[in-house]
C-alpha cells in the first residue's frame, strides 16, 4: 500500500528545497490543497519548532527552517 506523504511532510519537503519562501509560494507548490489545509501545517510544524514562520507585514508571512536567516531581501 502507497503511503501519501503528510501536509506537513510537503510544506518540510518545499522548505528543504528553497531554504525560505513565503507562505503564499508554499500554498502554491501544495498542489489539490487548500490555503487553510497548508496554514494549519505550517502552524503545527512552527509551534513544534520545526520550521518559523515570520511576520513581514501586512498579512505576508516568511517561512524557514529555525536555524536560517529570517531576512529575505524584498
Amino acid at each position: 500500500m502507497t503511503q501519501h506523504p503528510t501536509v506537513e511532510d510537503q510544506v518540510i519537503d518545499i522548505v528543504r528545497r528553497v531554504h525560505v519562501c513565503d507562505l503564499e509560494e508554499v500554498v502554491r507548490q501544495c498542489a489539490g490543497l487548500t490555503w487553510n489545509q497548508v496554514f494549519l501545517a505550517v502552524d503545527r510544524l512552527s509551534r513544534r519548532g520545526e520550521i518559523r514562520l515570520v511576520p513581514r507585514g501586512r498579512g505576508m508571512y516568511t517561512v524557514a527552517f529555525p536555524h536560517q536567516q529570517e531576512d529575505r531581501p524584498d
